[in-house]
């Protein structure tokens, strides 16, 4: 397995099992120099959204790698609105930030922001129905959402003409939402982990020192092929070249069966996901 190796989406598109996430790099000089850097060091996926504010500097890091197009999977994600018609210009204006005339993943980015939550269903409907018009189009590739549990999910599900590819969604040791992510199985969607060093609070959980030490890697690359091992495609984020590089070293080595177990048992270390259906935005 190496970074360009592939899953394969629920309508037959192939999508890197890594992806580079962007959440929380600073538009400009500092998102810019991390896509850079991670397409130099072999990374073909990138993640970013609407609302991280850094679409352009990751748009003129994927011009300036003059990587082929078709060599590259990006994604980016719909924010705040709520009618087909704002949705569908939501997507125009990420492509315009981007540079790009399709994207190859686009998600919901929240299933209940907090002027919808009343009526989610209807909005997510709506939105859902541009996001289908983008595939369409020639737009977008695979659709998804990210942040769906499976109350969120279901009525999706009976009103989408295109099933969701993708449910991004924060999944690490100690936080594995299980039951969400045995919904996405169930219904042959993929799973995302974003967060997936848990924003960086992994490194505090003290027994996996131990695991590295064992199998002469840092606990980021445990971690993150644990999350491999598992089937979740994980997104890691940094900044820093050198972390950028080792999250990438990821494939010359396997977990046993009793360590992936063990790891499993990290739950609540560091930290839990946050309810959608609770949080002030």
């Amino acid at each position: 397995m190496t970074l360009t190796d592939t899953y394969t989406l629920n309508n037959g598109v192939k999508i890197p099992v890594v992806g580079f996430g962007t959440w929380q790099s600073k538009d400009g000089e500092e998102a810019y120099n991390a896509v850079k850097i991670a397409l130099d060091a072999g990374y073909r996926h990138i993640d970013t959204a609407a609302v991280y504010g850094n679409e352009e500097s990751v748009g003129k890091a994927i011009a300036d790698s003059e990587i082929p197009r078709e060599e590259l999977f990006i994604t980016t994600k719909l924010w705040g609105v709520g009618t087909t018609a704002d949705a569908a210009a939501a997507l125009d204006e990420s492509l315009k930030k981007l540079g790009l005339d399709y994207v190859d993943l686009y998600l919901i980015h929240w299933p209940n922001p907090k002027a919808f939550r009343p009526d989610f269903e209807t909005r997510n409907a709506n939105v859902w129905k541009a996001m289908e018009a983008g595939v369409k189009a020639g737009k977008a590739r695979a659709i998804g959402v990210s942040n769906f549990h499976p109350r969120h999910l279901k009525p999706l599900l009976k009103v989408a003409e295109i099933k969701p590819a993708v449910n991004q969604i924060m999944v690490n040791p100690s936080d594995q939402q299980e039951e969400i992510v045995n919904f996405n199985v169930d219904h042959n969607i993929l799973t995302e982990a974003y967060s997936p060093l848990g924003t960086g609070k992994i490194f505090e959980v003290a027994e996996l020192n131990s695991l590295a030490t064992k199998y002469g890697k840092t606990v980021a690359q445990i971690v993150l092929r644990w999350s491999l091992h598992k089937g979740y495609l994980p997104l890691p984020k940094s900044v820093t070249e050198s972390r950028i590089r080792e999250n990438a070293d990821l494939f010359d080595f396997h977990l046993s069966i009793e360590d992936i177990a063990f790891i499993d048992g990290l739950h609540g270390k560091a930290g839990l996901a946050k309810s959608p259906d609770e949080v002030d935005f």
